[in-house]
C-alpha cells in the first residue's frame, strides 16, 4: 500500500489501530480494481478480471470459498467482520468496468457521478470500517470522493494517456484528443482543467460545511479533502497548465499537512 497508493497509505495511519488494517485491506483491493485497465491488452480480458472479483465478493460476503490470493484474503477477513455494505463494493467494480472504455464522459455531470461511484464509495466503505454511519458524514465523503476523484485526473492529465476532460467541455474549449499525448499546454486545455479545478473545490466547499456534524472518529475518511486541495492548490499555481512538473510532483510535506488536519480536527 505505501508504494502503490500513497496518499490512501498516510490517510489510514490515521486511524485507530484496531481498524487500520481494514482500510488497508480496502485501500488495496481498490488498487488492485483501479490497475485492471492498465494490465490488460483487451477491454474483454478486463471484465473477465473485474467478474473475478465480483465472484470473490460475493463469496467473502456469503461466506463461500475464495481464491488464495493476499488481498483476496485481507478483504475476506474484513467483510466477514465488519458490517460493510456490499452494494459500495459492486458499485467500486462497474465504475472501473467503465475505464474500459476509451471514450471520455460526455459532460462534468457524467465525470461526477463517475468520480462518486469510483471514489465517493471507497470514502464510505471506510467510515463503516470506522464505525461511522452518519448521514453528514456520508454527505461530505460524497463531497470529498467527487473533489479528490476530479484532483487526481487533472493530475493524471500527463501519464492517463486518454481523454478524461468532458467531451462538453472539451469541444467548448477546443481541446483535441491529441492534446493529450501531444503534451500540449494549450490554452484551451487549461481552461478546461481551470474548469473541472474550479468544480472539485465547490465540492470541497461543500463538504467542508457539514465539517462541525461529523464525528471526529469519521476523520481519517475524510483526509483526501487534504490532498485534493493542495492538489488544487498547485494547479492554479501552474496557471492550470496539468502538464507543468510542479502538479504531479509529490508532496514532501503531505504527512505533516495531514497530521496537522487531525490535530486540529479539519479537512
Amino acid at each position: 500500500m505505501r508504494r502503490h497508493d500513497r496518499d490512501r497509505y498516510q490517510t489510514a495511519l490515521f486511524a485507530p489501530a484496531t481498524r487500520r488494517e481494514a482500510l488497508f485491506a480496502l485501500y488495496a483491493f481498490n488498487y488492485e480494481i483501479a490497475r485492471v485497465r492498465e494490465t490488460v491488452t483487451l477491454p474483454t480480458l478486463g471484465q473477465i478480471r473485474l467478474q473475478w472479483w465480483r465472484e470473490n465478493i460475493a463469496a467473502a460476503f456469503e461466506g463461500g470459498a475464495i481464491r488464495r490470493q493476499p488481498v483476496v484474503e485481507g478483504l475476506s477477513a474484513v467483510i466477514r467482520e465488519l458490517p460493510l455494505t456490499r452494494d459500495h463494493f459492486d458499485r467500486l467494480i462497474d465504475a472501473r468496468e467503465t475505464d474500459l472504455e476509451y471514450g471520455p464522459p460526455a459532460n462534468l455531470a457524467a465525470l461526477e457521478d463517475y468520480a462518486e461511484e469510483s471514489a465517493s464509495r471507497l470514502i464510505y466503505l471506510a467510515l463503516e470500517a470506522l464505525g461511522v454511519r452518519d448521514a453528514a458524514a456520508g454527505r461530505a465523503g460524497h463531497h470529498i470522493g467527487i473533489a479528490y476523484s476530479l484532483a487526481g485526473l487533472l493530475r493524471a492529465i500527463p501519464v492517463r494517456g486518454r481523454p478524461v476532460i468532458p467531451s462538453e467541455i472539451a469541444a467548448r474549449h477546443r481541446v483535441e484528443q491529441q492534446d493529450y499525448p501531444a503534451r500540449r499546454g494549450i490554452p484551451g486545455l487549461r481552461d478546461a482543467a481551470e474548469e473541472l479545478a474550479v468544480a472539485a473545490s465547490r465540492h470541497l466547499a461543500e463538504a467542508r460545511t457539514l465539517r462541525a456534524q461529523i464525528p471526529h472518529r469519521a476523520l481519517p475518511a475524510m483526509l483526501p479533502a487534504v490532498i485534493a486541495q493542495r492538489s488544487l492548490t498547485r494547479l492554479k499555481r501552474a496557471r492550470y497548465d496539468p502538464f507543468d512538473a510542479a502538479v504531479a510532483a509529490a508532496d514532501p510535506l503531505q504527512s505533516w499537512r495531514l497530521a496537522t488536519a487531525v490535530l486540529l480536527g479539519r479537512f
